[in-house]
């Protein structure tokens, strides 16, 4: 059942132009980088909704005085800000993203699959036990470092732990740039210790695999038990799927928290950015290298080699290092030749379908 948002979110008159936005859409996330991208008239035609519920055949959208469900949007996906056409919604406008989180399809096809879009933090969680994984975590933040999205660490369970400090030193060494928190899922700690990326009009997201808390988080962010959530196995600490669709929860204090099903894989692509600001110590070294298409195995002058033998590289990361750039660029350029086949494709039907025309009533 779709949640109701206006018992959050209540209406207020519209008056002036996009400048003028009210204030329900404003806790909704609306900002002036939205604002400027439509006209009054727009505006009216068209007013402004985000989608909070994204299922497999409806998409749940609320705006000023709207609260519905419609059929899906091509190409959006939940976070997003469309332009209401309530006449045919499926045709509504998709408007510029601020921020936006993909990941490559499981399966065969090299498909992109959109997972939220318009977040300003991402809480990366793990939990102190066998599912703590570094190079998991790492894949996570070079996602949000792509997306320009500020990622914070999240660690839970770390009360059940026998050495806690141990998670946390090795989540530190991810990145100097990401705060690392640990906490209990339940009770006031969440409230209490992400209060400063959880303000009013802000939009966060719970990324992870299943099991870690993710829903036991938003729930107590919520100060209710409305999610359901599950016990992880206790012989290997994996968890089962509880979410089960990707959804934007108002908490009472303002901001919007969304809740995602655990992903259990993770391929990266359009993401070399991220990589490098994620691993900007072993960028950085690879620009010193003499050669400039250094591999960085055998090559004379290879700094990242040099940086090995003297201790100050550590083998794991340089390893795991490469394993991201080799997923990210083949993954990335089995994407573009899809999208080359699929215009090449586009452009066969649209001369078979001008050849027909012409058969049929003549050249034009």
């Amino acid at each position: 059942m779709a949640r109701n948002y206006s018992a959050f979110f209540p209406s207020r008159p519209t008056t002036g132009g996009p400048d003028k936005i009210p204030s329900r859409l404003q806790s909704l996330g609306w900002q002036p980088f939205f604002a400027q991208q439509i006209s009054s008239d727009e505006l009216t035609a068209t007013p402004p909704v985000r989608v909070v519920e994204v299922h497999r055949n409806a998409f749940h959208v609320v705006g000023e005085g709207i609260d519905e469900t419609i059929l899906p949007v091509r190409d959006a996906t939940v976070g997003d800000w469309l332009l209401l056409d309530q006449t045919h919604p499926a045709s509504s406008r998709v408007l510029e993203r601020l921020s936006l989180l993909k990941r490559r399809a499981p399966g065969t096809d090299r498909q992109i699959q959109l997972i939220a879009a318009n977040i300003d933090t991402v809480f990366v969680v793990s939990s102190c036990n066998q599912d703590f994984n570094i190079a998991r975590l790492e894949r996570y933040i070079a996602l949000a470092f792509e997306a320009g999205i500020a990622p914070v660490i999240v660690l839970t369970k770390s009360d059940l732990a026998t050495d806690p400090e141990s998670y946390v030193g090795q989540a530190q060494a991810i990145s100097n740039t990401v705060p690392v928190v640990t906490l209990d899922a339940r009770g006031e700690e969440p409230g209490e210790k992400l209060a400063d990326w959880c303000k009013p009009g802000k939009t966060v997201a719970f990324l992870g695999s299943s099991g870690v808390g993710k829903s036991t988080l938003t729930n107590a962010l919520s100060c209710s038990e409305g999610i359901a959530t599950q016990a992880i196995r206790e012989d290997d600490a994996k968890g089962r799927h509880t979410t089960t669709h990707r959804q934007l929860h108002a908490v009472p204090g303002g901001c919007l928290v969304l809740d995602t099903p655990g992903m259990r894989e993770l391929q990266l692509t359009d993401a070399a950015a991220g990589i490098d600001d994620l691993f900007s110590d072993v960028s950085g070294l690879a620009s010193l290298c003499r050669f400039s298409d250094c591999r960085h195995e055998t090559e004379p002058g290879c700094a990242v080699q040099a940086a090995l033998e003297e201790g100050t590289l550590e083998a794991g990361r340089l390893a795991r290092w490469r394993k991201l750039k080799a997923e990210e660029a083949f993954n990335s350029a089995s994407l573009a030749e899809r999208r080359s086949k699929d215009r090449a494709f586009g452009k066969m039907v649209r001369g078979v379908m001008k050849q027909k025309k012409q058969k049929t009533w003549g050249p034009e």
